[in-house]
Parts: structure tokens; C-alpha cells; sequence
């Protein structure tokens, strides 16, 4: 039912500075791996085969990654070497890949709206690379998200709890609780001061999105920060029919920061990369 998913990854990643200035921050690796890899094998996972990027200036190297390098596969052609690129080779052999370009960074409801050449009349999800969600052997935070889509046909976020001092980092949901972890949207702010927050509950990087979301994004004026916001189209998706929000399980990594970069470097590298 749903078989594609899409990356925005225009952003400059200037808390990486200077490291991004001329390397996406998508690229950047956590231990041997890059964080949009790590992506795109969650939606491969979720059956979500047909994998589109929104890319800006400077991003060419992430299409390189989800391309053959012939010099450097006759290079290392028999050595034990070749081995490291099993994984990649994998997601390359399992998606398809498109790309298009948003010209100028109106915020993440723009990004989504420069997909919809790529995305058609289908419902997608959405990765924002900079969430790493990890969850060992069980299924992965879009798998989970997915199987909720197939009962309810309607848009999704997920969500976590955050501390009271980190609300403000993020769009914050309210909604009535169906069952544990589940909840049908009734509102959205986006970045709200503690004060003004509706609840703990923050929407992190995976989205299950209908395709109306275009629509509503074309008619959504700019607002916080003057960006184009999806909180605030989804709010109206919300108003006018259903969204829900999703408790995922799972492991969370803030790799758009320092901090949660290297955490979940050293969490990959003692329990996944060690372990293989």
C-alpha cells in the first residue's frame, strides 16, 4: 500500500560547522555508516522502496553514495575489503532512487511540497535523517508506523516524551488517547515556549503522510520562524478529518547535535558494530 518515502535533505547543518561546509550532514558517519543510510534501510525495511531526496546546493555527494563508483569497486575487487560494501550494495540493489531540488530553504513544509513531483498522488513517509531511530532486532519505527496506516488511512507522526526544557525544540501534539502510545491529533504548535506547550509529547523525524498533505501545504501561509511549517498543515489535516500520533518503540538519537551524535556513536559501536 505504501511503497514510497522521502528525505529531505536541503538543510546546511551549520551546528556541524565546519565539518558540513562542503559535506552533507546527512553524510556524516556514525561509525562506518552515514546517518541517511541508516534512513533509507528503515524504510527499505517498511517495504518503502521507492526512496526520494529533496536536495539542495552542495548535496551531490548523497546521490554519489546511492550510485555504483566503479573506481573504487575495481580497486578493491577480491580484496577482503569489498566486504565493507555489502550494506550499501544492499539498499542499492532494494530501492529505487529520485532526486529533486528545493531552490531555496523555506522550512521543512516546502521541502515536503518540492517532493510531491517525486511522491505523485500517493501516500509516503518521512524521514528526517537527522533522528537516528534504532531498535535492535525488533521491526523499525516506519515498519511499526506502517502497520498503523494499513487500520486507520490517515496521516501520522511520531512521538516521544521530552524533558521540559527541550519543548521548545520541538512541535509539541495534544489528542485523545485511543490506547496506550496512540493518539488522535487535536492540535499541533510548532516550537512552543514550556508555557504554551499542550502537552510532553514532541513529533520526531517519521511521518506517514496522505497525499492531500500537498494541497494543505499550498494553502498554509508561513509561520513560525516565516517557514513554511508541516506542523501547521498537518493541524489542519487534523481539524479537517484525522491525524494520529504515534508512541513509537525504539531508540532515539539527536544527531543534528553534537551531543546525540556522538551518543549514538558510541551506542552503535558498542552494541551493533561490535556485535557484528
Amino acid at each position: 500500500m505504501i511503497k514510497k518515502c522521502l528525505f529531505p535533505v536541503a538543510g546546511y547543518g551549520t551546528r556541524f560547522l565546519p565539518a558540513t561546509k562542503s559535506m552533507p550532514k546527512e553524510m556524516l558517519p556514525v561509525v562506518n555508516k552515514p546517518l541517511v543510510q541508516y534512513g533509507v534501510e528503515e524504510a527499505l525495511e517498511a517495504g518503502l522502496t521507492e526512496v526520494g531526496f529533496v536536495t539542495g546546493r552542495g548535496k551531490r555527494a548523497i546521490a554519489d553514495h546511492f550510485d555504483v563508483n566503479y573506481e573504487l569497486e575495481k580497486e578493491i575487487e577480491g580484496s577482503s575489503k569489498e566486504q565493507y560494501l555489502e550494506s550499501i550494495r544492499d539498499v542499492m540493489e532494494k530501492g529505487k532512487f529520485s532526486f529533486t531540488r528545493q531552490t531555496e530553504m523555506r522550512g521543512l513544509g516546502d521541502a515536503i511540497l518540492n517532493g510531491r513531483r517525486l511522491m505523485g498522488d500517493d501516500p509516503f513517509g518521512v524521514v528526517l535523517s537527522d533522528d537516528l531511530c534504532l531498535t535492535g532486532d525488533d521491526e523499525g519505527v516506519l515498519a511499526q508506523m506502517v502497520r498503523l496506516y494499513k487500520q486507520f488511512r490517515c496521516s501520522i507522526v511520531a512521538i516521544q516524551e521530552v524533558p521540559e526544557d527541550q519543548i521548545s525544540k520541538f512541535g509539541v501534539i495534544a489528542g485523545e488517547k485511543m490506547k496506550e502510545g496512540l493518539y488522535q491529533v487535536s492540535d499541533m504548535v510548532e516550537k512552543p515556549k514550556l508555557e504554551d506547550a499542550p502537552s510532553n509529547l514532541a513529533i520526531i523525524g517519521r511521518y506517514i503522510l496522505t497525499p492531500d498533505i500537498f494541497e494543505v501545504l499550498e494553502n498554509t501561509p508561513p509561520g513560525k520562524n516565516g517557514e513554511v511549517q508541516l506542523t501547521d498543515a498537518l493541524l489542519t489535516q487534523a481539524k479537517n478529518g484525522c491525524v494520529m500520533a504515534y508512541q513509537f518503540k525504539g531508540k532515539r538519537f539527536d544527531c543534528g547535535s553534537v551531543e546525540g551524535f556522538v551518543g549514538a556513536t558510541n551506542y552503535v559501536y558498542d552494541n551493533i558494530y561490535t556485535a557484528d
